[in-house]
């Protein structure tokens, strides 16, 4: 057993390892704020409480930003929050969760910006964080320092000498997430405070993915397949209670409406900051006309206390610039130009951190009122519409899915609208059926190594959208 104890200006940590039973007892207190985690490695129960009666910023509340500046955006946000004091310790170790979903350029709408995790970064770094640590895997079927060297976070991780963990390559080990056993990667453990960093975007199964979903990030491939067979949503709700998401930065600059894995971006120039990913997801569907029912994983996600989808209790607090028309006028505020953290604030008409704080606050309408420059402008619930994406509607009406990957799926989808383009996918005149429940099975056309006995078939698991558009074309065109 090793003990070790620390106190420092009324700061005091106690740790508490046993490797027989592999239980770590954390007790901090700073300030009135305690965090408190047990692991137990036979039930693995993670238990973690922090008292919040002194943050800046409430688990109802969402903040955003809008400008083209989005490292700058990202850290005038985590000013105003005050990120800093929710994390008791500057000795915490923080996982950044991005969504590197696959080879794909940020500009594309599936993957997280790296200038949205700078953002993040410096703001830790200055503020005297240093053990960050990003950690994310791609899809079954990507590889993850492909997209990794794509979306340039090798850049980012040597620039601010951050570690990267690819979580393809990890270990697991099985957790009892509220009942249901699930498998977390290794490095989950090595986890203080979690920023998860995910894209606001649209999904093939689930309708919509953000904050929840972002998780499976922190899975090994084999358990993904295995999410898949039991339906992605209750365990998806699950695996949040397993892991509990600290805080979170949405990547709402770009995303892809219609597919997780981009292709039709939806410039929206926007960062959102939160405590509560429940409220996030229902936030999200909101935004992409669902209602929260239409997407089960966030109301069990509620269910299991992870959090509250009540959108009616949720604060959403924009910070705009005067001089722009707000969100429903067309402009944006503008978060570019400033040369520090300072001149940010500064610039936005606020004297200091206490004025940015403040408002957050029911006393800043006053300040909308009196016309001041810049505010943080409370309940901006309908100000933003984006459009109906409805592209895989049309197209699902052409599958039969049984238990399918999302990568086998998604690279599905994209192909099948290159064919509706091209007027070739009329002549389909029986399901292309796709996933994991058809193993062993014979039938028409099928898509991937789960359809192998099918009379005709590509191959590949996953088989990627090129080889799956040539061998549909191919198909298509035969029937003529």
């Amino acid at each position: 057993m090793a003990l070790r104890e620390r106190i420092a200006g009324g700061h005091m940590a106690l740790r508490e390892r046993i490797a027989g039973g592999q239980m770590a007892l954390r007790e901090r207190i700073a300030g009135g704020r305690m965090a408190l985690r047990e692991r137990i490695a036979g039930g693995h129960m993670v238990l973690r409480e922090k008292k919040s009666e002194d943050c800046d910023m409430e688990r109802n509340q969402i903040l955003k930003i809008y400008g083209t500046d989005y490292k700058q955006m990202t850290k005038t946000l985590l000013a105003g929050a005050d990120l800093a004091a929710q994390i008791a310790d500057r000795n915490s170790r923080i996982a950044l969760k991005p969504n590197l979903v696959s080879a794909s350029e940020p500009s594309y709408g599936a993957t997280t910006h790296p200038e949205v995790l700078a953002g993040i970064i410096e703001y830790l770094q200055e503020n005297g964080f240093r053990a960050i640590t990003l950690m994310e895997g791609s899809w079954v079927g990507g590889k993850t320092m492909e997209a990794f060297r794509l979306c340039g976070y090798d850049a980012l991780v040597e620039q601010y000498g951050v570690r990267f963990v690819d979580t393809q390559k990890e270990r697991s080990h099985s957790v009892d997430c509220a009942g249901l056993k699930l498998n977390l990667c290794d490095c989950v453990d090595d986890i203080d405070f979690l920023i998860n960093v995910p894209v606001l975007k649209g999904h093939c199964q689930t309708k919509i993915t953000c904050a929840l979903k972002n998780m499976k990030g922190l899975i090994p491939n084999s358990e993904k397949r295995r999410f898949h067979t039991m339906g992605l949503h209750k365990p998806i709700a699950h695996l949040n209670a397993g892991i509990r998401q600290d805080f979170i930065v949405v990547d709402h600059i770009c995303g892809d409406l219609d597919f997780e894995d981009g292709g039709n971006p939806v410039v929206c120039n926007c960062v959102m900051v939160a405590r509560d990913p429940v409220l996030v997801d229902a936030y999200v569907c909101k935004l992409q006309h669902y209602e929260v029912d239409e997407v089960p994983y966030v109301r069990l996600a509620q269910q299991l206390g992870v959090g509250n989808a009540d959108l009616a209790q949720a604060e959403i607090i924009t910070y705009e610039k005067a001089a722009g028309r707000g969100l429903s006028g067309g402009a944006v505020p503008d978060a570019s130009g400033a040369a520090d953290e300072q001149a940010v604030r500064e610039g936005f008409g606020a004297a200091d951190e206490e004025a940015v704080r403040e408002g957050f606050g029911a006393a800043d309408k006053e300040s909308v009122k009196k016309g001041t420059p810049c505010f943080w402008r409370q309940g901006a619930m309908e100000d933003e519409e984006l459009p109906r994406a409805r592209k895989i509607v049309e197209l699902r009406d052409a599958v039969e899915e049984v238990e399918s990957c999302s990568a086998c799926y998604g690279y599905l989808m994209p192909a099948l609208e290159r064919l509706k383009n091209e007027g070739l996918l009329n002549r389909l005149d029986e399901k292309i059926c796709i996933g994991q429940g058809y193993q062993g099975r014979t039938g028409k056309i099928g898509i991937g190594r789960c359809t192998s006995g099918f009379e005709h078939n590509v191959r590949g698991c996953p088989p990627t959208e090129q080889q799956i558009y040539d061998f549909l074309k191919a198909y298509l065109s035969s029937r003529s």
